[in-house]
């Protein structure tokens, strides 16, 4: 294809549109890493997936975004294996498809994407902030990339595939766009609260049959240590002088080199670009026309034949030596391995040198971050050796590379809290093992993050313990309430609806109406539009009953519909219900490779800590 870089954005984008398949979702990461290992969790048509992959694609899909107990659950570790599993499968068709992308390509992908443009150039600044923000290198990005691009256009290829019926399509967008007049009263728990009477012997019950919920878990308190690249970074900044230096040795780096713009109308023979450039001299606003009607380039012909802005070595050679010798707006026939192209400059940009002013901060932040990595990775490997020689104490260690000490409250190595740094499934296993606990002594120094190095030292510490029943009768007894003026609440809403149902009178005081759709709720909450939206609604009034999660009960009364236009051709329909049929067919390939494959799992391995 012609117009590489607009081709690969358009295939991404349609690997971003199938995002909610299994295996987009956990990520690709892992494609090439069938390494064998001893602790195999399962083989997929004799590919290994190792306990430590699961266990670093479980921390990389969840991060610090789950308490670490749920990581070790087996069916956490089985979503995310299953996923795992739906990669290999993908994996072993793009081998057998021979799809791969050469690394200039991907630089090349890399060079045009937008996100890295500035100033119709691609910015390295941009880029290495992008690499900074991921902890990723410009290789290992490349590497990935070189999965990633052909898994995109294998998705792309199955999605292009759905035929989305037209039928389907405006029916699901009138669906989508129908509105209801709601309105809606709420029945509370807390009216029933004072009809409630609990007993002693409830309480005690209750006590007595849920011991796991009333214990304290083994709780510490610790102090820690950060040694991180950024902090060093802030703590030597980069003086002027050397921002200075750096601009003047980089200059060419700040140049933004002369590009162009152009459109182009491709065909296979000379005779028919002649035709073309011929009737272009009679009317040259023709362009775009001819080019939609005529260009064998479909990335650019459907824009009429732009190819937007773009500098030298973008190109292939005869095309763009043609592009920078004309100048703007004049037009010519070149011939290329593509064929042959009726070309037209649409722009053209000078090029200019950045000044020092404009790119000064990018490049002083440049700077203090090469800085921060120098001293980190010079700093490491002794901050690391330290906390380990001199177990006893993070005071030689802090004293040394001059970092505060912070100290934590009560924390359990299970619980949702906010720990900040300490907040690592490693650390914190670390931290609550026998040897920090009853040794006393410091945890290694573990990566939390990249360039970032946490240890940290048990300072007092709470085994697990049973709560007496007295101390928690007052909490049983809110519980056990609260659980009775639910379920009186739900049996005084369905009576109350029942009633609506019938035509009766039901004591109900409504609230003002409301129009919502599936595109916008007003304010409901998604599990009660959920229900007003799919409610049978061919007779109205018509009438929802829903319980409300943290208790209580609510009543909608549909009084209206209103069906909105929908034109037949809209683009956006069109596309939604493609997608949807994209979706269901990449799955059913999934599944369907899954039903081939040689899959072996070891539910053993699931329950190894």
């Amino acid at each position: 294809m012609f117009d590489l870089v607009t081709k690969y954005k358009r295939v991404i984008q349609v690997f971003l549109g199938l995002i909610a398949i299994t295996f987009a979702t956990w990520g690709i990461e892992s494609y090439t890493r069938f390494r064998a290992s001893r602790d195999t969790v399962a083989t997929v048509n004799g590919m290994e997936i190792s306990q430590r992959e699961l266990a670093e694609e479980l921390r990389r899909v969840f991060g610090g975004a789950v308490n670490p107990a749920a990581l070790e659950a087996p069916e956490t570790q089985r979503l995310v294996l299953d996923s795992l599993i739906s990669q290999r499968l993908i994996a072993g068709e793009l081998g057998r498809a021979h799809m791969f992308m050469s690394r200039e390509a991907v630089i090349d992908a890399i060079t045009g994407a937008p996100e890295f443009q500035e100033d119709g150039r691609f910015s390295a600044a941009k880029y290495s902030a992008y690499l900074a923000s991921r902890g990723i290198s410009d290789q290992g990005n490349v590497a990935e990339l070189q999965s990633k691009l052909p898994l995109a256009r294998f998705a792309g290829s199955i999605a292009q595939t759905a035929i989305a019926p037209r039928s389907v399509a405006v029916r699901l967008a009138a669906i989508e766009a129908q509105k209801r007049e709601v309105s809606e009263a709420r029945i509370s728990e807390q009216q029933f609260l004072p009809q409630v009477k609990i007993e002693e012997a409830q309480l005690k019950a209750h006590y007595d049959a849920n011991p796991a919920d009333y214990r304290t878990p083994e709780r510490v308190r610790a102090e820690y240590l950060v040694l991180s690249a950024a902090a060093l970074a802030r703590e030597d900044p980069p003086t002027e002088a050397e921002v200075r230096a750096a601009y003047e040795a980089r200059a060419a780096q700040f140049r933004v080199e002369e590009s162009r713009r152009a459109s182009h109308i491709l065909v296979k023979t000379k005779e028919e670009a002649q035709k073309i450039l011929e009737e272009l001299k009679k009317s040259p606003a023709r362009f775009a026309e001819l080019a939609q009607k005529h260009s064998q380039d479909p990335g650019s012909s459907e824009k009429g034949g732009d190819l937007g802005w773009f500098g030298r070595g973008m190109m292939v050679k005869p095309f763009e030596e043609a592009v920078f010798r004309l100048g703007q707006n004049e037009i010519q026939v070149v011939e290329s391995e593509f064929g042959f192209h009726v070309v037209r400059v649409t722009g053209i940009q000078a090029g200019k040198a950045r000044p020092y002013e404009e790119v000064r901060k990018e490049l002083a932040d440049e700077l203090a971050r090469q800085k921060g990595q120098r001293k980190f990775a010079e700093a490491a490997e002794n901050f690391t050796n330290l906390v380990y020689e001199q177990s006893e104490s993070l005071k030689p260690a802090a004293e040394r590379f001059k970092l505060q000490a912070q100290q934590t409250g009560w924390i359990a190595k299970s619980a949702r809290q906010e720990l900040g740094a300490l907040d690592h499934p490693k650390l914190l296993s670390a931290l609550f093992s026998a040897d920090a606990i009853q040794n006393r002594r410091n945890t290694d120094a573990i990566e939390v993050a990249p360039s970032t190095l946490v240890a940290a030292r048990v300072l007092e510490h709470q085994p697990a313990a049973q709560r007496s029943f007295e101390d928690v009768k007052g909490e049983i007894a809110g519980e056990l309430r609260r659980r009775e003026a639910s379920a009186l609440a739900l049996k005084d809403g369905q009576a109350r609806l029942d009633k609506l149902r019938k035509g009766e009178d039901a004591g109900v005081k409504w609230s003002a109406p409301r129009l919502v759709s599936r595109r916008d709720a007003q304010g409901l909450p998604s599990s009660i539009l959920r229900q007003v939206v799919a409610a049978d609604a061919s007779k109205l009034p018509a009438y929802v009953g829903v319980p409300i999660p943290d208790g209580g009960y609510a009543l909608l009364r549909i009084s209206k519909l209103i069906d909105e236009p929908v034109k037949e051709d809209d683009p956006q329909v069109t596309a939604r219900v493609a997608q949807l049929y994209g979706e269901a067919q990449y799955e059913a390939l999934v599944e369907s490779l899954r039903s081939r494959a040689d899959i072996e799992i070891n539910p053993a391995s699931l329950e190894k800590k």
